[in-house]
């Protein structure tokens, strides 16, 4: 609860100075039944789920008010985030409508965007409802997205969350340690997994994202290569093996990948191919951290990386260089990557200090597999740094 606590009160406190930044006078979060289909923004503003139709409003000249079911209350209450917290019986309409018409703000912004899932957490018909609660008090035409706000509040991670991304990073890391130890020719792709999954329940974690894919392993050629449970594929000599992992701590996660490469009779060394694939990666990963800084947009990051690769001979990655991480391995509105359809506006959206990034490049080498790592980065106020320890050389099995 003292974690949840001055989380609470780190982002409210931080959506205050951002409303000002962003001219808006102030951000309603509406949402009802959250455990069902609650707001992704829900976990900065209260320490659980709420039932009825709940409004949590910030004002830019600072005044924050919570109007909640009565039942939910008291919990909101113990925060010591708000101002005042109204537990209504009947429905939300009137203390909502009376608050307003005394903030009476010239924007309001709500909690939907096109083109962010971060950001759109209103649903179609909650919309129609807030928007026919404030018709009747005239400021129906006031409602405007509330992207700016919420995606910089996300983004901009709090002391309280940078600390919880460095423990999840450091429990990575040691799994990723011991797996190293385990793996070995004959033994599976489920058999690897199993063993760090293990090692994870003995820590009382979860994964970053569902186990069916958390860990994910690839040894060899002609893999799935990425979001793909293992199977029974059995690791051999020769083999590039790579694995995709990540754990939650305290409600925020990790997300890396490792190579490794199980030596043939013998070898001391990997094949040159394989070398100069791995050591392509590094240079990517280590090329786009250092033009990384606020301002830069994510296009021009993942652009870099990208260059590195297909100049040194290899096909582009088809995927950003990369994502957010936050409560989510996917997390974030602001994205290191090239200008698809799919990615939408994301990639154009400039870099600020406190952002936490992975950096993912990756390559085939024919006959041998897919080479990649994932690290992940936290933007200063003048450039970025490494959260993780960054893998500078190829793990060997053998």
């Amino acid at each position: 609860m003292e974690i949840t606590q001055t989380l609470i009160k780190e982002k409210t406190e931080q959506a205050v100075k951002i409303l000002r930044e962003a001219g808006l006078d102030c951000w309603i979060t509406f949402t009802r039944e959250s455990e069902i289909c609650g707001d992704p923004s829900l976990v900065f503003l209260a320490p659980g789920h709420v039932t009825w139709h709940s409004a949590f409003i910030i004002s830019a000249g600072g005044q924050k008010r919570a109007i909640v079911g009565l039942y939910d209350k008291k919990a909101i209450e113990d925060t010591g985030a708000y101002d005042a917290v109204d537990g209504y019986v009947t429905g939300i309409k009137e203390p909502l409508q009376k608050f307003l018409q005394e903030l009476n703000p010239q924007k309001i912004a709500i909690n939907y965007s096109r083109t962010s899932e971060i950001c759109d957490g209103l649903t179609h018909g909650l919309y129609l409802t807030l928007h026919d609660f404030l018709q009747e008090t005239g400021l129906e035409n006031r409602l405007v997205p509330a992207e700016r706000v919420v995606s910089a509040l996300r983004e901009r991670k709090s002391p309280v969350e940078i600390e919880a991304i460095k423990r999840a990073i450091t429990i990575t890391e040691e799994i990723f340690d011991l797996v190293r130890g385990f793996i070995a020719p004959g033994r599976s792709e489920k058999e690897i997994a199993g063993f760090m999954l293990d090692e994870l329940r003995k820590r009382g974690l979860p994964t970053a994202w569902g186990q069916s894919t958390c860990p994910a392993v690839f040894t060899g050629p002609d893999t799935a290569q990425a979001h793909y449970s293992p199977t029974d594929r059995k690791a051999e000599p020769g083999h590039i093996l790579n694995m995709d992992f990540g754990v939650k701590v305290d409600g925020y996660c990790s997300d890396m990948q490792r190579t490794f490469y199980l030596l043939q009779p013998g070898e001391s060394q990997a094949p040159p191919e394989v070398r100069k694939g791995f050591e392509t990666i590094v240079m990517a990963i280590e090329e786009a951290r250092k033009a990384m800084k606020p301002g830069v947009q994510g296009v021009q990051i993942d652009a870099v990386a990208r260059k590195i690769i297909t100049g040194a001979g290899y096909q582009e990655f088809p995927h950003a260089l990369g994502h957010q991480v936050g409560r989510f391995a996917h997390d974030g509105t602001a994205l290191l990557g090239p200008a698809w359809e799919k990615y939408a506006d994301k990639p154009f959206h400039p870099l600020e200090p406190g952002m936490v990034f992975t950096l993912e490049p990756r390559l085939t080498v024919p006959g041998r597999g897919v080479v990649t790592i994932e690290e992940m980065v936290v933007v200063t106020e003048s450039g970025a740094e490494f959260l993780s320890h960054p893998q500078k050389e190829l793990l060997l099995i053998g």
